[in-house]
């Protein structure tokens, strides 16, 4: 009798096993190594595009979501040159702006690829399992001050050798020159390296998210398994 009942019990048993079975061959489970390493790939990829497209010419000038424009505290500088007929002179100065911004670009690919390099597996978990988002949080905590270190010497660079500094030094002896305004001694390049970061950490969150929630963007096997495991994680 036992015999039988034991023969009964396994015989219930196997269909769950084979379920079992086949669910971990569907979605196998990472191993430390691979969440670290998928995880770091998928910043790789996320970064090098973000940085990628904000350095090709007219990104930003072209993109009135990020396109840079006259500092807040001296829009009434723009408005008053303008109607002395230096709108061309503005227009040439906002676009060589945007260009300053375009082309210090390509000084964040080291600068990620060091903070990528340096993730733990407590690093990778916390960006699996932190849902949308979470990977460009981790890179604005680790990166943000090294790269607006690397990005304003860059920039200043790049708005020198496309005109920018002196097209808004024109503009703002210019601007000085009108009777009773308050002159302006705008920073400009903190003011360009902040907008471009800013830019940069927006263009790479919607790269992340792509590869969170539409499966198509995740090319490689280890990223395929990855961030399936993590799919299921948050189900």
């Amino acid at each position: 009798m036992k015999t039988r009942i034991l023969a009964i019990a396994l015989l219930f048993s196997l269909p769950g096993c084979d379920i079992l079975q086949q669910a971990a061959q569907l979605n196998p489970i990472p191993t430390e190594s691979e969440v670290v390493a998928g995880l770091k790939e998928a910043l790789r990829n996320g970064t090098g595009n973000g940085a990628d497209l904000l350095a090709k010419p007219g990104a930003f000038f072209n993109n009135s979501l990020i396109k840079i424009l006259f500092p807040p505290e001296v829009a009434s500088m723009e408005q008053k040159l303008r109607a002395i007929g230096l709108g061309a002179e503005v227009d040439r100065a906002v676009k060589a702006l945007n260009e300053g911004a375009e082309k210090a670009m390509l000084q964040a690919k080291p600068i990620f690829v060091n903070a990528i390099s340096n993730m733990s597996f407590s690093d990778a978990m916390g960006i699996l399992k932190g849902g949308q988002g979470a990977a460009t949080n981790y890179l604005r905590n680790t990166t943000g001050a090294a790269l607006r270190a690397a990005f304003k010497p860059s920039i200043s660079e790049a708005l020198n050798s496309v005109g920018a500094t002196r097209y808004w030094g024109d503009l703002s002896a210019a601007y000085n020159k009108i009777p009773l305004v308050k002159p302006v001694t705008t920073d400009l390049e903190a003011y360009v390296t902040e907008k471009a970061t800013v830019a940069l950490f927006s263009e790479i969150e919607k790269e992340e998210n792509a590869i969170r929630s539409n499966p198509a963007k995740r090319g490689s096997e280890l990223l395929k398994k990855v961030f399936n495991y993590a799919d299921l994680q948050g189900s």
